[in-house]
């Protein structure tokens, strides 16, 4: 088994693959984008993708949902995974000594409490928290630190100087797993969509009255702007299922109401995953 993420070897994408995967011997391809991450199992390079689609401090990745719907690939599962946030450093050094650190701009707005109490180290914005660690690694790079995942310190032989700065510990981020249509789990508990409304005073209100009556708990909503240039909006749904539902009647019940409605996926609710 294959599954591409986006990110370099260490990252919180492959901690997160690994967990959802029970660990078991699965490849790791890793992607410099989620264009590429996705791309890759659309080209049959991979037989999953691993896609953060949410952080509970920093919210919504919508650049991704459109990604999935666009891609023509189905949520499978998902994961949410709590993310403990570490400076790393090469060994032998203390913070004093850090005049620079170097972390994907998300990792670093997770941790600017414990960051504002050295205004005298530059915060630098990189692509990925493992690809700092290998850079600093590989480069032999004194003086400057970054912040990643414990199994990153591990991998890049880096020696942790403080350990779980992130501000808020119930930091946890949400994971998708994307796969072919086949590999849908018809028997899910959750049903991912996306739809359109009329661009009219209670369009919206209507669908979720309907999901209300459905007995269906609504955990999530997310509007993006159609590409239109009219400023109307498609939204995306998660949706927790009572159990018997069934994806078909639901879906006949919204049609009613909403236009270019798409079902992204069934799959289990996610488990609720310490990092490690």
């Amino acid at each position: 088994m294959k599954v591409a993420i986006q990110g370099e070897t260490g990252c919180f994408h492959e901690v997160a693959a690994r967990h959802f995967f029970n660990h078991t011997a699965v490849d790791i391809l890793p992607c410099s984008s989620f264009d590429l991450t996705i791309g890759a199992v659309s080209n049959g390079l991979a037989d999953f993708a691993i896609m953060a689609i949410e952080n509970a401090r920093s919210g919504s990745i919508l650049y991704n949902y459109n990604l999935i719907r666009e891609s023509g690939m189905k949520v499978v599962g998902e994961i949410n995974l709590r993310i403990k946030q570490n400076l790393m450093a090469l060994p032998g050094q203390t913070i004093a000594d850090i005049r620079q650190i170097r972390s994907h701009p998300i990792a670093l707005a997770q941790c600017m409490n414990f960051l504002n109490n050295y205004p005298e180290i530059t915060l630098v914005e990189t692509d990925d928290t493992a690809g700092s660690a290998r850079i600093i690694s590989e480069n032999k790079l004194k003086k400057i630190a970054t912040i990643a995942s414990l199994n990153a310190a591990d991998i890049y032989g880096l020696e942790i100087l403080a350990e779980g700065i992130e501000t808020y510990k119930k930091n946890y981020t949400k994971f998708l797993i994307v796969g072919s249509e086949e590999k849908v789990n018809p028997k899910g508990n959750k049903v991912s969509i996306c739809f359109a409304t009329g661009h009219k005073p209670g369009s919206l209100a209507t669908v979720l009255v309907r999901l209300a009556e459905m007995n269906i708990n609504l955990s999530k909503i997310q509007s993006v702007p159609r590409l239109n240039g009219d400023w109307e909006y498609m939204f995306y749904l998660d949706l927790e299922l009572p159990h018997g539902s069934d994806i078909e009647t639901i879906t006949s019940v919204l049609e009613k109401h909403t236009s270019n409605l798409e079902v992204l996926g069934i799959y289990n609710k996610g488990e609720m995953l310490y990092e490690s």
